[in-house]
């Protein structure tokens, strides 16, 4: 829809991945995200537009659309990653509003996971997964984004390459 009215593609990579920031049902990007081992549920983002701007997010809590924090990463600061609480700091100077994104859905898969605690990062074996969209509007231009809530129960602090611009994106 953002490109069918000539929009930038950056700006359609960013609206679409939001969509699956804010489902509840997914369990792999924002809302209802998988937490981490101690439950919280933490998440890492990034974007990129055709003139090789980026900003990224990682380590961030209790912000709905980490894509946004990484756009406003990308313009209105000098630099291209936010980490963990001076992210979500810098979220909430922004006017974004904090959020509990563990669902009560997420919660029960974590609290059966900690029966036995056995952490297996074996991609989608805790139906894990990462968005990426990447568009190409009716200028030519590419725009990529990228979310993520990482891998299911990994270690407090663990950091995946879907943030880091040149890896994720």
């Amino acid at each position: 829809e953002v490109i069918s009215k000539g929009g930038r593609a950056v700006d359609a990579a960013q609206q679409g991945v939001m969509i699956v920031e804010e489902d509840p049902t997914g369990t792999s990007v924002g809302l209802g995200g998988a937490p981490d081992r101690e439950g919280k549920v933490t998440l890492d983002a990034c974007i990129m537009d055709d003139k090789g701007n980026a900003g990224a997010v990682c380590f961030m809590e209790d912000i709905l659309h980490p894509i946004s924090v990484a756009r406003k990463v990308m313009d209105d600061t000098p630099h291209v990653m936010l980490a963990g609480d001076g992210a979500r700091q810098f979220a909430i100077e922004s006017g974004m509003d904090t959020v509990n994104l563990l669902t009560p859905e997420s919660k029960a898969l974590w609290e059966e996971w900690l029966v036995n605690s056995q952490y297996k990062p074996i991609i989608n074996v805790e139906n894990h997964d990462t968005i990426g969209l990447v568009a190409i509007d009716l200028e030519g231009n590419l725009g990529g984004a990228c979310t993520t809530s990482g891998l299911g129960y990994k270690m407090r602090g663990r950091v995946g390459d879907s943030p880091i611009i040149g890896a994720g994106l």
